[in-house]
Formats: structure tokens, C-alpha cells, sequence
């Protein structure tokens, strides 16, 4: 039995994963921040005879004190962690900031995943094949980053916010493979493809009607779900990989630049040192 974490585990992609591992007979931690969708979560587990095994964790990831908890919470009561799947997104036509004075695209998109992956890299390391499946957008858009204003205090986009969000954890994969053996996780970028999901957001009357034509033209999530899980039950061997609807993406574009990844990852830290220091 394995011990799966899925961010955005109550709907959509996130949460046909979960129920599906859950069907196969392994233990499954949804983390999301409404109890209600939380308490569905559970019930469907209770139906399927894996009460046992279904874990939800209520949080809000776009607060670093939330994801801190929450890696504590997941430390405290399990022993190892063989999967983890990064889901969690929500469009924001409008700009804004968490109570934590972080722009909450960049908070919730990017900086939690970072936060998750690093703070659950130990248990993962105790797994026989531990895979991490950020599922975002690679190589999608062009790959420059606003290096001057990641948190877009200026001309802030919705939709230029959600691809440098993509960029940015195209950065992230590279900054966690090259942690060689200090960090055993396969990292995997994936780009499933347009999917018939929530889409999760608050919407301009133009970005809704947008987002209401790319539903009527995605795929099932039923159809999502299957190259999902074939490649996190075979990795490949590479420390980090990327995919777009099944096609592995060379990681000699741009968006995959080394001298990048470190200058994000430098300033993740000291944006982290920062919060650490204010709280």
C-alpha cells in the first residue's frame, strides 16, 4: 500500500486521482480548503469500503503558515510519502494579495508547490519509487519570467499571471532535480491537455465566457486520469522529465534554463527567510 498526497484532491483532476488510488487499495491524503468538498471526499471513500485510507486535510496553500502546517501534519502521522501529486490552482481575473502580502497566483500556484515538495522530500526519499507529478504547464507560452515584479504589482493579467505561474514551476523542477541524492523523488512536469474540470476561479465576464468554450472543447477528465497514472507508476529514469499530452518536452528549451532556476530559487529563499523572520 502506498501513501499518495494530492493538492486540489476535491475535484477535477485532483480528485479522479485520489478516488482512483483510493480503488487500487492505497492510502490517500486530499488537501483543499473546503470542508464541505472535503466531507464528499471522505464520504465517496466510505462507499468505497476505504474510510481507512482517506485522509483530507482543510488548508489554504496560498498561506506559507498553511503549507507549513500541513508538511507538520503529514510529518506527524505518516511515515512515508510515495507520491505527490501538486493539483491546486485558482484564476484570478482580478489581482490579489494573501494576508500574508503575497500576490496569491504566485502564492498558490508556484510557492506552494515549492514549499510541498521540499518539506515532503525527506518522507519521500524513505519510498521505493517516490514520484512527484506537478501537474502546470511546461514549456506552454513564452518562457520569460518578470523578474522585476513576479508578484505583478503592474498591468496585472490573469492569464499572464497563470502562464508565468507555468514558467515558474518549469524553474521549480529544475531546482528540485538537481538536489541529486539528497533528494530521490522523480520530478515530473505534465501538461495533460484541456480537461472538462471546475476550472476553479473568480472570472471577468469575458474570461468566463473563455473559459465556458475551452470546457465545450476539452477532454473528459475520465480520459485525463490513465497517461497520468502510467507515468507516475513508471517514471522515467531522468531526475526530472517533462510532458505535454503524453509527448515527453526536451529540457533544452528556455523555459528549462539552469542559471534561471537558481536565481528563482535564491529569491523563493530569501522571500521565505523574509516571512520566517516576520512571523
Amino acid at each position: 500500500m502506498k501513501t499518495i498526497v494530492v493538492t486540489g484532491g476535491t475535484s477535477g483532476i485532483g480528485q479522479a486521482l485520489a478516488n482512483t488510488y483510493l480503488g487500487r487499495g492505497d492510502q490517500v491524503v486530499v488537501i483543499a480548503p473546503d470542508p464541505v468538498k472535503g466531507k464528499k471526499y471522505l464520504d465517496t471513500a466510505q462507499k468505497l469500503g476505504a474510510a481507512d485510507r482517506a485522509f483530507f486535510i482543510e488548508a489554504d496553500l496560498s498561506l506559507v503558515s498553511e503549507n507549513r502546517r500541513v508538511i507538520a501534519e503529514i510529518e506527524e502521522r505518516f511515515e512515508v510519502v510515495d507520491v505527490l501529486v501538486l493539483c491546486a490552482r485558482f484564476f484570478r481575473s482580478h489581482r490579489m494579495v494573501t494576508s500574508e502580502g503575497i500576490e496569491h497566483n504566485f502564492a498558490l500556484y508556484y510557492l506552494s508547490r515549492y514549499l510541498l515538495g521540499y518539506g515532503l522530500a525527506d518522507l519521500m526519499n524513505k519510498a521505493e519509487t517516490p514520484v512527484v507529478m506537478n501537474i502546470a504547464g511546461p514549456g506552454v507560452g513564452a518562457p520569460g519570467v518578470h523578474w522585476n515584479d513576479l508578484g505583478f504589482e503592474r498591468g496585472y493579467d490573469g492569464w499572464s499571471a497563470m502562464f508565468q505561474g507555468g514558467r515558474l514551476n518549469d524553474l521549480l523542477g529544475v531546482s528540485f532535480a538537481e538536489g541529486g541524492s539528497a533528494r530521490r523523488a522523480r520530478y515530473v512536469l505534465l501538461f495533460p491537455g484541456g480537461t472538462r474540470t471546475g476550472f476553479a476561479g473568480e472570472f471577468d465576464a469575458a474570461t468566463a465566457a473563455h473559459i465556458d468554450q475551452m470546457k465545450r472543447a476539452a477532454q473528459p477528465v475520465e480520459f485525463t486520469v490513465p497517461p497520468i497514472l502510467e507515468i507516475i507508476d513508471a517514471p522515467p529514469r531522468e531526475p526530472l522529465s517533462a510532458f505535454v499530452e503524453g509527448t515527453p518536452l526536451s529540457l533544452l528549451r528556455p523555459a528549462f534554463d539552469k542559471a534561471a532556476a537558481a536565481r528563482l530559487d535564491g529569491i523563493t529563499r530569501e522571500l521565505l527567510r523574509e516571512k520566517a523572520s516576520a512571523s
